[in-house]
Parts: C-alpha cells; sequence; structure tokens
C-alpha cells in the first residue's frame, strides 16, 4: 500500500510543480501590475497638481486649466495604447502616434521642469522625475501588458489550410501549396475588393512572408521566353 502510494505522489509531483510555477507567474505578474499601476497613479497626481499650478500661475483658470493636464498626459497615453495595438498585429507603428508619444514626453516633462525651475536645479529635478516615473510606469505596463496576450508556449498550434481544403469533395488534388497560394491571389485581384495581403496568405497557408512574396513576384515577373519573344526575332548570321 505504501508502495503503491509513492507511485501515485511520484506520478502526480510534474503536475503539483507546473500548477506551483504556474500560481508563482501569476502572482509575480500581479505584484508586478499592482506596483507598476500604483506608481503610474502617484505620478501622474503629482505631474497633474505641477502642470496645473503652472498653467493657472500663466493665465488659465477654471476647467481649461484643470483640463490642460489631461491633454498632457492622455496624449502619451493614446499614442502608447496605438503602439502597443500595431506591435500586437505585427505591424509598423503610425509616425503619428511615435510623433505624439514624444511630444506628450517633452510637453510632460518640460512642464515639471519649469515648474520647479524657481528652486535651481534641484529643484527642477526633483519636479521632473514624476513626470519620468509616469512614463517610465507607462512603459513598464505596455510590456506587462504585451507579454500577457503572447499565446502560451502549451497553446494549441494555429491550424493551417491546406490545398485539400480548398477543394472539398475531392480524393486527389494535384495543387501544391504554392498554385493554391497563387490562385487565391489572383482570384482576388478580380474581387470587388482590394487584393489579399502577403501577411494574410503567410498566416493562412503557415508560410513565411518572404515566401509568398518570391510566389507572387516570380508569376509577375516576365518569364526569359516572353523577354526573348518581346524582343523580335533572332537574326542569324549569313
Amino acid at each position: 500500500m505504501n508502495a503503491h502510494n509513492r507511485k501515485e505522489d511520484r506520478a502526480r509531483s510534474p503536475e503539483r510543480a507546473q500548477q506551483a510555477a504556474i500560481w508563482a507567474d501569476r502572482l509575480t505578474q500581479a505584484t508586478t501590475a499592482f506596483a507598476v499601476i500604483a506608481v503610474a497613479g502617484v505620478a501622474a497626481v503629482i505631474s497633474y497638481q505641477h502642470i496645473l499650478e503652472l498653467t493657472r500661475s500663466h493665465g488659465e483658470d477654471g476647467l481649461t486649466a484643470r483640463l490642460v493636464p489631461v491633454t498632457v498626459d492622455g496624449l502619451i497615453w493614446a499614442a502608447s495604447m496605438v503602439v502597443l495595438d500595431a506591435g500586437r498585429r505585427s505591424r509598423p507603428a503610425p509616425a503619428l502616434a511615435w510623433w505624439s508619444l514624444a511630444a506628450g514626453i517633452v510637453a510632460t516633462v518640460g512642464a515639471n521642469v519649469v515648474h520647479g525651475a524657481a528652486h535651481g536645479v534641484i529643484g527642477a529635478l526633483i519636479s521632473a522625475w514624476p513626470a519620468l516615473a509616469l512614463i517610465g510606469s507607462f512603459k513598464l505596463l505596455m510590456i506587462l501588458i504585451r507579454n500577457a496576450i503572447r499565446p502560451r508556449a502549451d497553446a494549441e498550434p494555429q491550424q493551417c489550410t491546406t490545398p485539400e481544403q480548398l477543394v472539398p469533395g475531392r480524393a486527389e488534388v494535384e495543387q501544391t501549396v504554392e498554385q493554391a497560394v497563387l490562385a487565391e491571389y489572383q482570384a482576388s485581384l478580380n474581387g470587388p475588393g482590394r487584393p489579399l495581403s502577403q501577411r494574410y496568405l503567410a498566416e493562412k497557408y503557415c508560410l513565411d512572408r518572404r515566401k509568398v512574396k518570391q510566389i507572387i513576384s516570380a508569376e509577375n515577373s516576365p518569364s526569359p521566353v516572353d523577354s526573348s519573344s518581346s524582343d523580335g526575332p533572332l537574326q542569324t548570321s549569313p
């Protein structure tokens, strides 16, 4: 009986270790997210107060003075979300997002520096620190979100489309994957919408985007026979 129990314990030990690792990962992610959000919240409140006082000291008051700090730090958040979304979709972030992010960083750091400049260099640095902490917290939060939405290693692999699936009811299909990619791309050229993107075809057939580009480029490039025939008849020497 004891031997049987020991065998069961050895069989369950890998599962227990895996569960412990999962809980440790979740605890680490939760505490890290809490710390980042807490620092970002405190830094945002201090930065808001600094920009509010600076805005009021330069002639603005009422609702306008209260909303100006929101537009400064809010621009950083909005631009960071756009950059994050582009990274999730494996697309380059729009130039406007990068320019907006840079403008927001310069504005919030500059406003906090000016707020503390009356107290010398040390005062300017102390006043600018909340803005720097807020920017750093934004970037750390983006990293946490990006890592959280990545597919796990034990997730089911993506089901790729095979040429057999494109023609139901046929037992044998002579069409290769390259021919299927080319046929679907050519069919989309005659459709009402835009041609299919290389990224879509690569994900559908589980191919590299460079491979899809080579397939399409090879079809669009003129063949040696066509190029030689377009030059006219060959001249033979007498």
